[in-house]
């Protein structure tokens, strides 16, 4: 087919790769403008945009749709489908009915669950059992749209935002890839009204771990949210972050570590530390960082 694919972040990028490597056309690649970032706050382009470019394709960065211009140069690529992943606006309808077979989106959840912006965060936050991929027929409402395939990834007890995300971008490429050979047979499917739930964006003061929770609460948000933003505590004033755990034995005052290898106790049982990261360093394990930061028992995190 002849596309227009539309995604902004890593996990758009296997998928764009796939596409093509399926002998799929791409028109034109759409991705968010580039913004501020690094230390010197130069403007960086999205992960989709700088592959798309070492493939030599053409890229838009419209910040939205509502120039006349840029709903106009849409029309005119005259493609077939567009592929939409995790793109990071909400299309107007207008955009929606231009491609003659229609948009369609790579939800990284099972529909009608965690529909919005961070449901591979939420899911895990959530202690669900298993997240998935869906193949979504888009329209004008958010993640609403009939789904035409869908598989399922189970959760485990050590996967992180980062793992998680590995393998529904792998997945997700897969199935869309088999969506469009298919389209002419397969059937979407309304999504039931009952169990939805919204995948709120990660604020960034849900990272800063509260020790009074139990422990099973804190060993999720730990893993839900690394490595970004990444669930932090203070250690003598200082912030380091967390970037792994796992549930451990034992009880306490909250927040206060029970031996010297980062065992921390919680509301209710406890967590240990097993990827910690101080400010302006490399995350570690929990032993390497200990050798050089003594936390013996008794110490109160904040």
């Amino acid at each position: 087919m002849r596309l227009i694919f539309m995604g902004t972040p890593e996990f758009s990028v296997s998928v764009l790769d796939q596409l093509i490597g399926a002998g799929h056309v791409i028109a034109c690649v759409y991705s968010q403008p580039a913004r501020p970032a690094g230390r010197g706050k130069k403007p960086r382009p999205t992960p989709v945009q700088k592959r798309a470019e070492e493939l030599g394709l053409q890229v838009r960065t419209p910040l939205n749709f509502k120039d006349e211009v840029d709903r106009a140069e849409f029309s005119d690529l005259n493609a077939e489908a567009a592929v939409v992943v995790a793109y990071g606006l909400i299309l107007p309808q207008a955009i929606l009915d231009m491609p003659e077979r229609g948009c369609f989106n790579i939800h990284a959840s099972l529909l009608p669950r965690w529909r919005g912006a961070a449901p591979i965060q939420r899911a895990i936050m959530a202690g669900d059992a298993e997240s998935g991929v869906c193949i979504m027929q888009m329209e004008a409402g958010l993640d609403t749209g009939p789904v035409l395939l869908r598989d399922i990834a189970p959760i485990s007890a050590t996967d992180t935002a980062a793992t998680l995300h590995d393998r529904l971008a792998e997945m997700g490429a897969g199935l869309m890839v088999e969506a469009l050979a298919e389209i002419d047979t397969l059937t979407a499917v309304q999504q039931p009204q009952e169990g939805t739930t919204y995948a709120a964006k990660i604020d960034k003061a849900e990272a800063h771990i509260d020790w009074a929770k139990p422990a099973v609460e804190v060993d999720r948000l730990i893993r839900g949210i690394s490595p970004f933003p990444g669930a932090w505590f203070l250690l003598n004033g200082q912030r380091v972050k967390v970037l792994l755990s796992e549930l451990a034995d034992g009880n306490g005052p909250a927040g206060t570590t029970l031996d010297d290898g980062l065992t921390i106790a919680c509301g209710a049982g406890a967590v240990r530390l097993l990827t910690v990261q101080k400010a302006g360093k490399s995350p570690q394990p929990a032993e390497v960082f200990l050798r050089g930061t003594k936390v013996p028992a008794g110490t109160v995190l904040g």
